[in-house]
């Protein structure tokens, strides 16, 4: 009996495998992550400190409870949006177009942590407003990608009729609609967010796609720089950004997960075997997780072909 007659017979379930898959990714990306900036982690450490016996050597005033004061007094500065190089605000961090951005990421869950209430009753009121709206923005993402989905397949009717090709119609309306939103939620932010941040591209570029994946380290935050003054459309326009630039790259990580679907199904018919009709038909009633995966076949959009 062969290797694949025995992993037939065995019947691994594909949740199995797709778990194995999903912490050897994980653990994969640890490793690179450890190793590309565990060393320049080590580094900055040692530079922090340098840096700290040189400011205590040049202020000699300055003693070990006053740095920690005057750090402290810096993190709170951060906090509330206070230049440390004037004793003046871009308005604050609670002004209201940023305050809107705030609401914006709390219901997408982006949040950054470069802004967080601090009162008990903003505090309250926080939980309540995310948990009520969690749920909308999901419904309202949804709503939108489903149109944006609609309009995409129109257009790729209209032209199917046209030229009589599915597949490369298909092929060439998906591409359009990648590129045109690559362009549209990363090209044109990067440049804009490049000229009023200061950042460099591959920051921006960076930026952009850690908030539309609602990842929100909060290391490059738009919109929060007290020593820069930022015009008044700013805010709405990031605001506006942040909520088409999720529904499409969720429009994008579905098509993502339809293809890796997809590629799941195709390797299991591979690599389990073949059987003969009578029995694989009656094996498939009797088995629930075939059922579920021939209804969402059933129940799932023709997306790509």
């Amino acid at each position: 009996m062969g290797i694949k007659e025995m992993l037939n017979l065995a019947r691994v379930p594909s949740i199995l495998m797709l778990g194995v898959v999903y912490v050897t990714y994980v653990l994969i990306g640890g490793v690179v992550f450890w190793k590309l900036e565990g060393d320049l982690g080590q580094k900055d450490i040692s530079r922090l400190l340098l840096n700290k016996e040189k400011l205590l050597t040049t202020y000699t005033c300055l003693n070990q409870d006053g740095l920690v004061a005057v750090a402290q007094v810096v993190q709170d500065a951060s906090k509330v949006g206070l230049s440390l190089r004037g004793n003046y605000t871009t308005d604050g961090f609670w002004k209201f177009t940023s305050s809107a951005v705030f609401a914006a990421t709390v219901v997408t869950t982006i949040g950054y942590g470069n802004m967080s209430p601090s009162s008990t009753a903003g505090q309250i009121f926080c939980v309540f407003f995310a948990l009520f709206g969690i749920p909308l923005n999901m419904v309202v993402l949804n709503r939108v990608g489903k149109y944006m989905l609609a309009i995409e397949r129109n257009i790729s009717d209209f032209l199917e009729g046209k030229t009589g090709r599915r597949r490369c119609t298909r092929f060439f309306v998906h591409l359009v609609s990648y590129l045109s939103g690559a362009v549209l939620f990363f090209v044109v932010p990067m440049i804009v967010f490049q000229l009023h941040e200061g950042w460099t591209y591959s920051q921006t570029i960076y930026y952009c796609f850690i908030t539309l994946s609602t990842i929100g380290f909060g290391d490059f935050v738009a919109d929060s720089n007290p020593d820069k003054e930022y015009p008044e459309w700013y805010s709405i326009l990031m605001a506006s950004w942040i909520f088409f630039g999720l529904a499409w790259l969720a429009l994008l990580i579905n098509h993502s997960i339809d293809i890796l679907e997809r590629l799941n199904t195709h390797f299991k018919l591979r690599w389990g075997g073949h059987k003969e009709e009578d029995q694989s038909g009656s094996a498939e009633c009797d088995n629930p997780e075939t059922q579920v995966e021939e209804e969402e076949e059933i129940k799932k959009p023709p997306i790509t072909q």
